[in-house]
């Protein structure tokens, strides 16, 4: 059996895809929100531990007010309809980033999801929402009690995946090559994939077959 594993994921190119077939915007991150439940199966399949999903961005509260009423909408959605499904397949659901940006009744579903599914340990399924690095790095900071010195250990013991394992690796579809703030402090040490392969089109294979070149990879945490 091979070694459990812990596989961030940038999920990009939902827009790009829409575009391509002439859909609404709207439509891609439909799209994209599909995917989910797949990519569960595929890391219980792969022996992942943790599967960290970045799902919306501080930055995203920027973009159009139409486009991100339909984004908190489905996100709503998806944690009262769909979730459940998840969970059926062992999975447990963390939810990571500024809570406290979202309504009332999103934040108690929240809630509601991670306490029903903690028991679950198939697969540790977190979603970032409302999350950036660098807003997760100074609310630790800020958490901190006053000190002359501080350690990593104290560092990431106040993160907002205080207790969970850094990413072994990290995966971005839609041929961007860069971070966008994504897990910058756990992250450090984390082989990096990146594919033109839009997200909503993410496949099994290629998702295996990332996996696969990782676990031949030489690991250096260094230079």
């Amino acid at each position: 059996m091979s070694e459990r594993i812990s596989v961030g994921i940038i999920m990009d190119g939902n827009r790009r895809w829409a575009k391509a077939r002439g859909l609404p915007t709207l439509k891609g991150h439909e799209q994209g929100a599909e995917k989910v439940r797949e990519v569960a199966e595929w890391a219980i399949e792969e022996q992942v531990s943790h599967l960290y999903l970045y799902a919306f961005s501080t930055e995203n509260w920027k973009r159009s007010e139409e486009e991100v009423s339909y984004l908190l909408k489905l996100l709503e959605r998806a944690f009262a309809e769909r979730m459940k499904d998840i969970e059926e397949l062992g999975v447990r659901i963390r939810i990571i980033g500024e809570r406290e940006q979202f309504s009332t009744s999103f934040q108690e579903k929240m809630l509601e999801v991670e306490e029903r599914s903690k028991d679950n340990t198939a697969l540790t399924l977190v979603f970032c929402l409302s999350y950036g690095s660098r807003r997760e790095i100074v609310s630790a900071v800020s958490r901190l009690p006053e000190q002359s010195t501080y350690t990593e250990d104290d560092i990431s013991a106040a993160l907002w995946t205080a207790g969970m394992p850094d990413p072994d690796l990290i995966i971005r579809p839609g041929g961007e090559k860069r971070l966008s703030n994504f897990l910058l402090w756990q992250g450090a040490y984390a082989e990096l994939f990146f594919t033109d392969t839009l997200w909503p089109d993410f496949t099994k294979e290629e998702f295996s077959r990332i996996l696969e070149e990782y676990r031949a990879r030489e690991r250096r945490h260094g230079a």
